[in-house]
């Protein structure tokens, strides 16, 4: 992060360990996802989803913009909701046919939402990280703590 002094992997004082960004995007109730439109715009929005075999997992409707934007560009950056422990997931957008991955999506997303899945139809994504990017954003902490790890 040139300008920002962030220090490299040997001087850095508080990189933050693989467990910390799990353990982040697993309890985090909402996340922001930001796709392209067709014509290069930005687009974000919030969804709710679940971290499952070091995947992201979400669900959007066919004809949403997000679902359109993943069908042109499947790129895509997941933010974790607001915190002190910032993580961001650069990663590839894929549709969700394995009927055994629907499965332990419906049932951790049940569990962790409280929401019935029975006869649920929407398109499920999965966000397969090419990227991730975390960094504690207390003042004294930032810049040894900013931490990448590439996949």
């Amino acid at each position: 992060m040139p300008g920002y002094g962030i220090l490299d992997a040997r001087s850095g004082s508080g990189l933050l360990a693989w467990s910390v960004a799990v353990d982040r995007l697993s309890r985090a109730r909402n996340y922001w996802i930001a796709t392209t439109r067709p014509d290069g715009q930005p687009h974000a929005m919030p969804v709710w989803g679940v971290w499952l075999e070091d995947s992201f997992c979400f669900s959007t409707g066919q004809q949403s913009r997000k679902a359109r934007n993943l069908l042109a560009n499947p790129r895509c950056v997941v933010c974790a909701e607001p915190g002190n422990r910032t993580i961001i997931v650069e990663g590839v957008a894929e549709l969700v046919t394995d009927p055994s991955l629907l499965k332990r999506f419906g049932v951790a997303y049940q569990a962790k939402y409280d929401w019935d899945m029975e006869g649920f139809a929407e398109p499920i994504y999965v966000v397969r990280p090419v990227v991730v990017f975390a960094f504690t954003s207390d003042d004294n902490k930032f810049t040894g703590s900013a931490t990448r790890w590439t996949f």
